[in-house]
């Protein structure tokens, strides 16, 4: 993700738009593979709760892919090009890859609870490092916040 300012005018003081830009395209790409591993889980699930978790994933998916959006704006709005192509996020994701073969309900609840769990990670990371710019920060925060409530959604299912 590169800061061409000459295009926009950025309101991030100059000495945060790298720390800026670096949060945002993390949190880019970690949400665009939550929205992919969610849709594989929810085309790989079976098992007696099939219909509560497939319907759960595409709550995931949906608010992952809304949330992309608004990060890639929010890095577009500050001057950078966001970078949400598939070699770029297959190769800096933080999260786990999720398995193409079918899987049980109880699976998919780990893994939709471990893959949240490494998006929030990041995401709370990051909202310590773009203290400098205070509108990245809310979304950043907004963002977490979302998340972890999907995360003790998913969590419960598994105790």
């Amino acid at each position: 993700m590169a800061t061409d300012t000459s295009l926009f005018t950025s309101f991030v003081p100059a000495e945060a738009q790298e720390a800026v830009a670096g949060a945002l395209q993390e949190s880019l790409v970690d949400l665009i593979d939550l929205s992919l591993v969610a849709k594989q889980a929810h085309w790989s699930v079976v098992g007696p709760r099939f219909r509560s978790v497939h319907l759960a994933l595409d709550e995931v998916v949906t608010d992952a892919r809304a949330f992309t959006d608004e990060v890639a704006e929010r890095a577009t709005a500050v001057g950078v090009s966001p970078d949400g192509r598939s070699k770029t996020v297959a190769a800096n994701t933080a999260l786990d890859e999720i398995s193409a073969e079918f899987a049980s309900d109880d699976k998919i609840v780990l893994v939709m609870t471990e893959a949240l769990e490494a998006a929030i990670k990041r995401i709370r990371t990051n909202i310590g490092k773009v203290e400098a710019d205070p509108v990245t920060e809310d979304l950043l925060i907004g963002i977490s916040g979302r998340l972890e409530q999907l995360h003790w959604m998913w969590q419960a299912q598994s105790v």
